[in-house]
């Protein structure tokens, strides 16, 4: 295949503008002169990015691993190949079904016409991926346009550079430049790729970037899902397993050392059992980290910066009266201020922080566990909706009634029950997040049909046609006026 390469460091904006702009013409062209790809040719470019994941597993491992300084196999396998792996696999099996245009329901008033949906590419579309998992943040969505039959402008993020380095080299082996282009640099090439004017713009990240990509994206009205983040509560209810609770929720908290947007960001937890909470919690992290910090399988923050971050949320918050509770060892609940290499910093709950405390109203992507506690199940709901919308929402509980009762009065992007995280690889729910936390969804066919232009088709029959000449023309008589007072009026 012929790779596509441009060093955008050297270029001002506006150079950088004119040669995306470029591509993007180059690849609209071949669009037009190919025409839309049949299902075989679709399963034939999911079956090369297929083949380029499986080919290049131990690369993915490595890559991944350069970028944070410590990044377990084991969870860049669980996390982002296994998963990724599985979804390619589901739309190849499905994408000629999704294709197939879908008979529709005709209102009674215009039988016997016949009606119908047909998917379309929408051309070419754009991706910016996410640094924190570089690889199945970036080809997921891929694996959704491709399937949807479009061409894609694809920019992994400059904070995981090892990854996408590997990104543009391995995908330009399999692809074309004008069927999927890579374009790799920072912030000002971001900005760029979203001022363009594409079919649909796919965005991973934090809120705030989030919302100056929607500003890029306006003029040009091109339709964006956005995949942001926000504060996930998990709900240890009054009828909860705690144990197995706590459990799940270190797990998930552990993994990527908090760096997942679907992430537990905190818990509330039934006044009365907090301290059984927390004890729990600590003997999880331990039986499933024993070697602590060092740990192979614990991963490291992805730089000195988050490291830092981390430090200062938990400083501030001890300083405004929450107590902190490491959950791997008996030392000291933080280490001193100088950030190690790898940046690791291991789980630690944070009892009972006060609201107005920055970790109470960041986001915050690590390993830090608030845990709040309430009297009432009303009373932790009534924190959760004073909020944002989060991405995800977790609730442990074994009453029905219960279950139904949070589901009711609570929105969120996402849910899973009696665990935490596992609505995102389900191929046939949506994901995504509402409001602050997101727009729009995807995975499986919601996510070709996000990247698919769903046309309405009506056509016409010969005896409402021969009904509309005579009657829906002017000048009007008697038989449409008692049409017109039938459609009023029953």
């Amino acid at each position: 295949m012929n790779a596509w390469r441009h060093d955008f460091a050297a270029l001002p904006p506006d150079d950088v503008a004119a040669v995306l702009r470029g591509q993007l013409q180059r690849m609209r062209q071949a669009a037009q002169r190919d025409g839309a790809p049949n299902a075989a040719q679709r399963r034939t470019h999911l079956r090369r990015l297929l083949q380029a994941v499986l080919d290049h597993e131990a690369d993915w491992v490595r890559a991944v691993d350069a970028d944070f300084g410590r990044r377990s196999a084991t969870e860049t396998r669980l996390l982002e190949l296994g998963p990724l792996a599985d979804q390619i696999r589901h739309n190849l099996r499905h994408v000629a079904h999704w294709m197939r245009p879908r008979c529709a329901p005709v209102n009674p008033l215009f039988w016997p016409a016949r009606a119908r949906i047909v998917p379309q590419p929408l051309g070419v579309v754009g991706i910016i991926g996410a640094w924190n998992y570089p690889v199945q943040l970036t080809l997921s969505p891929l694996a959704d346009a491709l399937a949807a039959g479009n061409r894609v402008l694809l920019k992994p993020s400059e904070l995981a550079p090892h990854t996408a380095e590997l990104l543009q080299r391995v995908l330009a082996e399999v692809f074309a430049s004008d069927h999927v282009c890579v374009v790799t640099g920072g912030p000002t090439v971001a900005a760029a790729l979203a001022a363009l004017p594409l079919g649909h713009l796919l965005f991973t990240g934090s809120t705030r970037v989030g919302r100056l990509v929607a500003q890029a994206a306006a003029p040009n009205l091109t339709p964006v899902t956005l995949e942001l983040g926000g504060k996930s509560p998990a709900i240890v209810g009054p009828g909860a397993d705690v144990v197995r609770a706590a459990d799940r929720i270190a797990a998930a908290k552990g993994w990527n050392a908090g760096q997942t947007c679907i992430a537990p960001d905190y818990c509330l937890v039934p006044r009365a059992q907090r301290d059984a909470f927390v004890h729990a919690l600590r003997q999880s992290v331990q039986r499933r980290w024993p070697h602590g910090v060092d740990d192979a399988d614990y991963t490291a923050l992805s730089s000195a910066a988050a490291w830092q971050r981390q430090l200062r949320l938990a400083h501030e918050a001890a300083t405004a009266g929450a107590t902190l509770v490491p959950l791997m060892g008996d030392g000291p609940p933080l280490p001193e201020a100088t950030a190690p290499r790898p940046a690791v910093l291991g789980p630690v709950a944070v009892l009972d922080p006060p609201a107005t405390c920055a970790l109470m109203q960041e986001e915050i992507f690590g390993p830090l566990l608030p845990v709040l506690t309430y009297d009432t199940l009303s009373q932790a709901l009534d924190h959760i909706n004073a909020g944002p919308r989060p991405l995800a929402l977790y609730l442990f509980e074994r009453e029905r009634a219960t279950i139904e009762h949070v589901l009711a009065h609570t929105v969120s992007g996402g849910v899973t029950i009696n665990d935490c995280m596992l609505h995102q690889p389900q191929h046939a729910l949506p994901f995504g997040g509402v409001g602050a936390s997101g727009m729009g969804a995807y995975h499986g066919r919601h996510g070709f049909e996000r990247f698919s232009h769903l046309k309405g088709v009506y056509e016409q029959s010969t005896l409402v046609g021969a009904v509309f000449d005579r009657w829906v023309r002017p000048p009007y008589g008697a038989p449409l006026q008692r049409l017109l007072r039938f459609m009023l009026r029953r």
